[in-house]
């Protein structure tokens, strides 16, 4: 049986597992988030990062997601999206969101549009995956995004967050409304003028994507690209990714000063002291607005706070 390992971010793995949410199995080993089966293949994504693709189809569903530790034959590459050949050069719209694996801080969602003539400043201001820039360069690319890329940002705060999950609505589906409400708002702001494509950065199946935007206004079919890792498909997605990481990080800020003390990121150990802090000092329900408290974060800190 083959299999693939790779190495993700939270961010990433949360994707993949809005992804593949109807495959997802109640039986979850020691130290992993979740494991999903699809037709061909099984996939078990840890805690330590490290995402296990075993099966026939296990190296077409690792390609969807990064660079794999195995060797990846020529012919998967027809599963990746399809996009027109030189897509990298055109003038585009790209949505991407940040905070969807970070239980304290919001969801931020943005939608980018990046001209063709633009390419070659945003390379050489180093625009590229914001998972692979620091904070500092991040806040210093994102001040200057802001002042020569059109966009839209969307902060969806954990009170409404929470509301909205508790009435049944999944992490998935509200990012759909997200997105497709960002790229809306690009495309009015350009109007008339109309970008060559639009590209997502895909966190779930694109008739899942639209099926979740069914009693939206919706942005058009035609054009418009799914694709995991979009940041290294076109740098409008890349664009947005800085811009709604900057604008995550000053949400972080605001929430550290709000509570006072300093809010770690992610979902790990130090997460879990934190939101047992809190609740030392303001109960369960002081979480519910800096907190993704569906999470087992919450009840890992509820154990610590019994201790």
């Amino acid at each position: 049986m083959s299999h693939v390992v790779l190495t993700l971010s939270s961010d990433d793995i949360f994707k993949m597992k809005t992804f593949y949410t109807p495959h997802l199995q109640a039986k979850v080993p020691a130290g992993a988030i979740f494991t999903a089966k699809t037709g061909n293949s099984s996939i078990t994504a840890y805690k330590s990062g490290k995402v296990l693709f075993q099966g026939k189809g296990a190296e077409v569903e690792a390609v969807k997601w990064g660079n794999t530790t195995a060797p990846i034959k020529k012919q998967i590459s027809k599963t990746k999206a399809v996009l027109p050949p030189n897509f990298s050069e055109l003038s585009a719209i790209g949505s991407d969101e940040v905070g969807t694996g970070d239980y304290f801080g919001p969801m931020t969602v943005v939608a980018a549009y990046v001209k063709k003539e633009q390419i070659p400043l945003l390379k050489e201001l180093g625009v590229r995956d914001s998972k692979d820039l620091t904070d500092q360069k991040i806040i210093s690319l994102a001040q200057q995004l802001i002042k020569i890329t059109p966009y839209s940002l969307l902060v969806l705060h954990n009170e409404k967050y929470n509301t909205f999950q508790e009435r049944g609505m999944t992490q998935g589906k509200m990012k759909a409304l997200l997105h497709n409400k960002a790229i809306l708002n690009v495309l009015n702001k350009l109007s008339p003028e109309k970008p060559d494509g639009i590209l997502i950065d895909q966190f779930v199946e694109k008739n899942t994507y639209y099926k979740h935007i069914a009693n939206e206004k919706a942005i058009a079919n035609e054009n418009v690209y799914f694709s995991t890792k979009g940041e290294g498909v076109h740098l409008a997605v890349a664009a947005a990714s800085i811009i709604a990481r900057y604008a995550f990080l000053k949400q972080m800020d605001k929430l550290s000063e709000t509570v006072g003390m300093t809010i770690p990121r992610g979902a790990g150990k130090q997460v879990d002291i934190a939101a047992a802090s809190i609740i030392k000092k303001h109960g369960v329900k002081g979480l519910h607005s800096i907190a993704k408290t569906h999470f087992a974060n919450t009840e890992k800190a509820l154990a610590l706070v019994k201790k």
